[in-house]
């Protein structure tokens, strides 16, 4: 009984989790810009995110939020005066273009490129955010969300009723053993 409640419970979770993410999916937009921005502001303070920021840039062909002059928001990265930073006015590697014909890889290859202007600095770095590049392939890949969804919840409903039948066979066993002890006749009466 335990386990049918708790996977229940599992189940309307998930069911409230993606009813909740279909209606406020128009503001799935702005939580990923939120996350993208603080993501990008916090890049070298954590190795797993940089790593997680460098894949999804290279991932998706694109670079910083909702572009490449996003970059400035970080302390290593920004163009102020201030920053006394080899990476000043720079852009992570991961926001490149790669040759395959390279033999040698220019790791530097996003030095000084928010001071080009957006044309020129196409010629060397991915100029698109990464925002709208992630809710695009979010909608393109709706089905495939859905499908893995409902993948977890078949398996999630056979358990429940399974659960539930186990239970109505153990309580009809015991009302079973119940009516013969009741009814048991001794025949040395």
């Amino acid at each position: 009984m335990l386990f049918s409640i708790c996977l229940t419970l599992v189940f309307l979770l998930q069911l409230s989790a993606g009813i909740v993410g279909f209606v406020f999916s128009d503001k799935a937009r702005g939580k990923v810009s939120e996350v993208i921005s603080n993501a990008i502001v916090h890049y070298r303070d954590d190795l797993d995110l940089q790593n997680l920021i460098d894949f999804g840039q290279r991932e998706f062909n694109c670079c910083g939020g909702i572009s490449y002059n996003d970059w400035s928001q970080n302390i290593y990265f920004n163009c102020s005066s201030e920053n006394q930073s080899r990476e000043r006015c720079s852009v992570p590697y991961s926001c490149c273009l790669h040759n395959e014909d390279e033999a040698v890889v220019n790791t530097m290859c996003g030095y000084r490129v928010q001071t080009l202007d957006y044309l020129e600095a196409g010629e060397y770095i991915h100029t698109n955010g990464c925002i709208d590049k992630l809710v695009n392939w979010l909608h393109s890949n709706l089905f495939l969300l859905g499908g893995v969804a409902l993948g977890l919840a078949i398996p999630q409903l056979v358990g429940i009723l399974l659960s539930q039948v186990l239970i109505n066979q153990i309580k009809d066993q015991i009302k079973l053993q119940r009516y013969n002890l009741q009814h048991q006749s001794d025949p040395w009466n």
